[in-house]
């Protein structure tokens, strides 16, 4: 509660609502200023930016991995809790399988391990990006019942995690780049190795 408190949407969310206390004042929000202030809270939240996450913590990494592994476990629940339009539950799963088979024990797990800022990345996504994703589709799609028009919070939730997706194939996009080049030089040593016998 009292990280919320100190957040960066609580305090501009607490902005906002003291401007709809103000014009509440002035008698410009008039008898529906309940809902001006809630409106006006719930608006500073959605637009204040997101808290940035903990870089991975300093250990070895397996520890890190372990540690991502358990967010992902922990995100997979919350995930499969949520009721979401077609198009974006099938998108978020395919999303999931990625970072579940990135995370898998095993020697692709030992590749992520090696390159620090695909630990970061992936666990930026799973402890933060995801979440966020999807909670802000539902607080919005709430509002949206309120007051119909604008543009579809199911059609953000879809590009949202579309953008995750795609970055979560350039994430392993590069690993696997990485094991082409290490595969390319451990080649060209046999190749240098040989001419020397």
């Amino acid at each position: 509660m009292l990280a919320y408190a100190e957040s960066k949407k609580n305090l501009a969310a607490s902005a906002c609502g003291v401007a709809g206390l103000g014009l509440t004042v002035t008698g410009a929000a008039g008898t529906y200023w309940p809902v001006v202030v809630a409106g006006l809270y719930a608006a500073g939240a959605l637009i204040a930016p997101p808290e940035r996450p903990a870089p991975p913590p300093p250990g070895g990494p397996t520890e890190q991995l372990n540690d991502v592994r358990e967010r992902f476990g922990r995100l997979r629940e919350y995930v499969a809790e949520v009721d979401l339009p077609d198009p974006a539950d099938g998108r978020l799963a395919e999303l999931m399988e990625l970072y579940g088979a990135l995370l898998e024990p095993g020697w692709v797990a030992d590749v992520l391990a090696a390159d620090p800022e695909s630990v970061h990345a992936l666990s930026r996504a799973i402890e933060l990006d995801v979440p966020e994703c999807v909670d802000t589709y539902n607080r919005t799609r709430w509002w949206t019942r309120l007051t119909p028009g604008g543009e579809s919070p199911e059609r953000h939730l879809e590009r949202q995690l579309s953008l995750l997706y795609e970055e979560a194939e350039r994430l392993t996009a590069d690993l696997r780049e990485a094991e082409v080049r290490r595969q390319q030089t451990h080649t060209t040593y046999l190749e240098e190795r040989g001419q020397h016998s």
